[in-house]
């Protein structure tokens, strides 16, 4: 499948990519010398990106931490941002982050971070510490899985008026299309053929800030017809 993009889209940068990933997860993986755990609303980011977990007291992870050498235990986290509606292949990115977990005296584990990958379906990338400090989130980042599950089971005909702003730029053949990302910028279909498929990146008229406004934002793109359609492609085998 080919690209066909009328203009260059504003893309947020890997920083701002990891901020927004860390904003909307509730959950991760973490690595430790010799154990794995699955920690399901156990961790918090606060306004600079730095990581807090939040064992229970006595919880394994808890104990390995108070008993670790030197104070501070090695670990290993991985965030993975998977599309909240069923479309094929739903990992959109997952960030992995190392560094030492220090207990607080409330009982908490600050992480000292080290290093920040962000890995997506085209690449992987190092990121900066400082540039993650100064980025911010989307503002989106939390709404968007609400919103992009009540246009899938709610709006059917949304997705299809998206889909017709495409018009010949997008390849022949789509069985399916399912809202697939949404930020302040654009709205993001994944367009599924019986081979492949391919995302239809929609630009705003202009950002939104919150999730009210996105929706105007794709109001505004709906009528009349022939605004603001600028797809970007990328096709991928299933």
């Amino acid at each position: 499948m080919s690209t066909d993009t009328a203009i260059t889209l504003p893309e947020p940068t890997a920083a701002e990519r990891v901020r927004t990933v860390l904003a909307r997860a509730v959950s991760l993986s973490l690595t430790t010398a010799g154990q794995d755990h699955d920690l399901i609303g156990m961790h918090s980011v606060d306004a600079g990106g730095r990581i807090t977990l939040h064992p229970p007291a006595g919880s394994p992870l808890a104990r390995q931490a108070a008993e670790a050498a030197h104070g501070s235990l090695a670990g290993l986290l991985e965030f993975t941002d998977i599309a909240p509606t069923a479309a094929r292949d739903r990992v959109r990115a997952r960030v992995t982050v190392s560094g030492w977990l220090a207990p607080t005296d409330g009982g908490d584990l600050r992480l000292d971070t080290a290093r920040v990958w962000l890995r997506t379906p085209a690449d992987t990338v190092d990121v900066g510490l400082d540039e993650i400090a100064l980025a911010g989130a989307d503002p989106l980042a939390v709404e968007e899985a609400a919103m992009l599950t009540h246009m899938a089971d709610a709006h059917e005909e949304l997705t299809r008026g998206l889909v017709a702003l495409a018009g010949p730029r997008l390849p022949r053949g789509v069985v399916r299309a399912v809202p697939y990302a949404l930020d302040s910028r654009s709205v993001t279909l994944r367009c599924e053929y019986a081979y492949g498929h391919c995302d239809l990146r929609l630009m705003f008229p202009e950002p939104a800030r919150d999730g009210a406004e996105a929706g105007e934002r794709i109001r505004q793109m709906l009528a009349p017809p022939g605004r603001c359609a600028c797809p970007h492609h990328s096709s991928e085998r299933p």
